[in-house]
């Protein structure tokens, strides 16, 4: 019997069902969240024309979702780990569900900050439990099941992305987009409550002793004992780097492009290409990293990240349209599976038993890439104008590609670093 058999028949032993189910209910889950970060960049306009301010009095709302669905996961995983999804996920639906209501009623600047950032706070649940859930669930195939959820997370923005810009557009009432958060705060929270009905954790004993999963080392690494490993640590900086990278990308690629001599298609083209781009990305190349090792692959893609943000910058000031869509494309595509690659890495080296605390402590790396693609890369463009905050981001990804080189499972029990 083969390794991936036998997982799915002892899985399916103690479910009642296949465990694929699972997949399906986390991936529904976190399609249903992905609209908080990635149709934000065509929301803060006619946000900010609704309430009579300039949209940059609103440009640290990006960076607040990012710090809270990035800093509450350690939190949230750690208590997953020991109580299970279910409650939490409920939580999930009322707050993320909630969140677009109340952005979609939201009359002060303070009331659009306080409704994103409880919804940011539901998206981090969502997220911690069903990435968890196929770290869980299947040791067997980490990269592709990790790789669904996360796919499904910016791919469920691409249908939403051109409606919401075809309803905040030229000749669309500057409301229009209230009743676009009110049908998703809905669809939000019947998707998130029902699957927090479906999703459950194994069992401490369902793995046998032939084939329970401990890591690399051999053993089950807590939270404590992983962040006295260097490699923890080299993992976290290459995680701000990438995340830093692609996080300006996707709050600012629609500003950039107006900036340049390109047309407003190529705005919404590239706005509605990039979750694709990001779901493709984290589907195919955490499947690949099964095959060829998650460190290689960290290597190659992150490397070609940054070569595809130096293309936006050259296609953009060139005024080629196509080609600047086709170099955002390309840099999300290789830089979106840090969220596959990463979450797979820390079970391989660290053992599945704790792997909700563990990736969620290294998740918070996302806190530093928001910061940095929100407010610090808003400061550079005013201070060092576009095209340099661009490159910097582009050798950020590049640099997280070489530190791939250096990544290594720890030697042995809480290698010191």
């Amino acid at each position: 019997m083969s390794e991936d058999v036998e997982y799915g028949a002892r899985a399916r032993d103690v479910l009642g069902f296949s465990r694929w189910w699972l997949v399906l209910a986390a991936a529904g889950m976190m399609a249903v969240v992905g609209p908080y970060q990635y149709v934000w960049s065509s929301l803060r306009d006619p946000v900010a024309a609704t309430l009579g301010i300039d949209s940059a009095t609103l440009s640290t709302v990006f960076t607040l979702y990012v710090v809270i669905q990035a800093g509450s996961q350690f939190p949230v995983g750690w208590w997953r780990d020991r109580h299970g999804p279910r409650a939490l996920s409920m939580l999930a639906a009322v707050l993320a569900g909630g969140g677009y209501l109340a952005l979609s009623v939201a009359t002060s600047v303070w009331q659009v900050y306080l409704a994103y950032g409880l919804g940011a706070l539901g998206v981090g649940i969502v997220y911690t439990v069903a990435v968890n859930t196929a770290l869980k669930w299947f040791p067997d195939r980490r990269g592709l099941t990790a790789g669904t959820g996360t796919m499904a997370f910016a791919g469920g923005s691409a249908a939403l992305v051109p409606y919401v810009r075809a309803n905040t557009g030229p000749g669309s009432p500057v409301t229009a987009y209230s009743g676009v958060l009110q049908q998703v705060g809905v669809l939000i929270f019947v998707v998130v409550f029902v699957g927090a009905l479906v999703l459950r954790d194994p069992p401490a004993d369902w793995q046998s002793t032939e084939t329970e999963d401990l890591g690399a080392t051999g053993r089950q690494f807590t939270w404590r004992e992983m962040v006295r490993t260097r490699q923890f640590w080299l993992m976290y900086a290459m995680f701000v780097a990438v995340a830093s990278a692609e996080l300006m990308l996707i709050e600012k690629v629609v500003s950039y492009a107006g900036t340049r001599s390109l047309r407003a298609a190529v705005a919404t083209a590239a706005a509605t290409l990039l979750p694709v781009a990001s779901a493709a990305g984290r589907l195919t190349i955490g499947g690949l990293s099964d095959r060829l090792g998650r460190t290689r692959t960290m290597t190659v893609t992150f490397g070609l990240s940054g070569l595809g943000l130096f293309g936006v910058v050259a296609f953009g000031e060139g005024g080629i349209g196509t080609a600047f869509v086709a170099a955002v494309v390309a840099s999300v595509f290789c830089s979106s599976p840090q969220y596959t690659l990463f979450p797979s890495a820390v079970a391989d080296f660290y053992g599945d038993a704790n792997s909700s605390g563990n990736y969620a402590l290294l998740y918070s790396a996302k806190i530093w890439g928001g910061v940095f693609g929100g407010t610090v890369t808003g400061t550079a463009v005013v201070a060092l104008g576009w095209n340099p905050t661009f490159l910097l981001g582009g050798c950020l990804a590049v640099l997280a590609g070489l530190g791939a080189l250096a990544l290594q499972p720890p030697s042995g029990p809480a290698e010191k670093s």
